[in-house]
């Protein structure tokens, strides 16, 4: 496999969201959950997608997965490696998107490293370094509020800065707007005056088309799925992509099997995709205290699962209202909180695709993602149709779950029926 495009994902709601985003940009992608095994027979693909979920560990642990993928990548063929963000830069002051991105670039030798999170499909746009989810700076839109990483500065030169070794520049919009070459010199000015990383900032598309040109100069660049779709379009500018797709005729269940639906997220877009999902199909609302104190609500939630599968799809909630989750974190610790309704939607999942044959699989919350996938100990999964803007059908590829179908989602996105399109979708 000679790879035209490596990258790294911090977590695995982003990973498949990058991975649509290339798939759709005419690269054959395949998403891996960790580096593969070397037993693991991947098909032929243009980029391949590592997936890891360290968006929210300690910098060391972070930045060890981080380089050990990059290593990986690199021995099958990847000249360029993007380290794949949250298009809202959830981060904390310790890291860890600088952490990494030091660490690569110090890896490689780059003089300055090109970040942004831009992705002006998904309402996400950078302006003179400010972050805004459609017409508000990041730290006055309800996604401020995450609950692992609040994020309550909208300047990302600030961000950056306070978790990175070295100065952070800016590329203004009227620099891109002049194209790749003044991006190049602007760039260039940035490393000769000390900057380690450079935030750049991206409006419209064609911005993305720019960025994705200069940073396949270097060896890293970090950003959200937007500059994935810069160095997609870019590559296969040069005739370094285009390839068939590995996900043809895949994405589908079994015919008959059933469906589950999981969320564990609580942004606004789930609890909305949550209550519209109640006229399509049973709804279960778990209690989010009594999951993190014990284990019965767990076994209620099999047990009620069980019982409806036969007939059709359900869903298993434990989103919760902003303030309801502020007071569990309050009584329990934000993390351990955290952990543990993930392990249970985790559980939960785990017992009911051995035992209802669940074929179907549909999760929301990038944590809670993780930790099913992780669960099922699926390696990889090939890119399937789009079900909304970034999150595609996937079809696991390798393990003991080959050939199911699953989606897995950010919590800010999706329509208000996206359970009921990824269902149809999975037919």
């Amino acid at each position: 496999m000679s790879l035209a495009l490596g990258c790294i994902a911090d977590d695995y709601t982003g990973a498949s969201d990058l991975a649509n985003t290339l798939a759709k940009a005419g690269l054959a992608t395949v998403q891996t959950i960790g580096i593969p095994a070397d037993d693991l027979a991947l098909p032929p693909a243009d980029a391949v997608v590592v997936s890891l979920k360290i968006r929210s560990v300690a910098a060391e642990e972070a930045v060890a997965k981080a380089r050990a993928a990059d290593v990986w990548l690199r021995s099958r063929g990847a000249g360029h490696v993007l380290y794949k963000i949250c298009s809202t830069f959830d981060s904390t002051d310790a890291g860890n998107i600088g952490p990494v991105a030091d660490a690569l670039r110090a890896d490689h030798g780059d003089a300055v490293v090109l970040v942004t999170p831009a992705f002006p499909e998904t309402g996400r746009t950078v302006y003179q370094g400010n972050l805004f989810v459609g017409r508000l700076p990041l730290d006055e839109s309800p996604l401020k509020d995450h609950p692992l990483n609040p994020m309550r500065d909208a300047d990302l030169t600030r961000v950056l800065a306070r978790q990175s070794r070295d100065p952070v520049g800016l590329v203004d919009l009227a620099t891109v707007a002049r194209g790749v070459e003044a991006v190049r010199e602007r760039l260039a000015v940035l490393a000769a005056e000390g900057a380690g990383t450079a935030i750049a900032d991206a409006v419209f598309e064609r911005d993305l088309e720019t960025l994705g040109l200069a940073a396949l100069d270097a060896r890293v660049s970090v950003g959200a799925s937007g500059l994935g779709l810069g160095l997609a379009r870019a590559l296969v500018a040069v005739g370094r992509g285009g390839g068939p797709s590995v996900a043809a005729g895949q994405g589908r269940s079994a015919t008959g099997g059933a469906a589950l639906c999981l969320a564990g997220s609580c942004s606004q877009a789930t609890l909305a995709q949550v209550a519209a999902a109640e006229a399509a199909m049973p709804v279960l609302r778990l209690d989010v205290g009594q999951l993190v104190a014990g284990a019965e609500e767990i076994e209620r939630a099999i047990a009620w699962a069980t019982a409806r599968l036969a007939t059709g799809p359900v869903l298993i909630a434990t989103s919760a209202a902003p303030a309801d989750v502020a007071r569990i974190q309050a009584e329990h610790g934000r993390q351990t909180a955290g952990h543990r309704i993930e392990q249970a939607l985790a559980t939960i999942a785990e017992t009911l695709v051995a035992t209802a044959a669940v074929a179907r699989l549909v999760v929301a919350g990038g944590e809670t993602s993780g930790a099913v996938v992780d669960r099922l100990a699926i390696p990889a999964f090939a890119i399937g149709r789009e079900i909304a803007a970034g999150v595609p059908v996937l079809a696991a590829v390798g393990g003991s779950h080959a050939g199911m179908a699953l989606a897995l989602k950010s919590g800010n996105f999706g329509g208000r029926d996206f359970f009921t399109d990824a269902l149809a979708l999975m037919r």
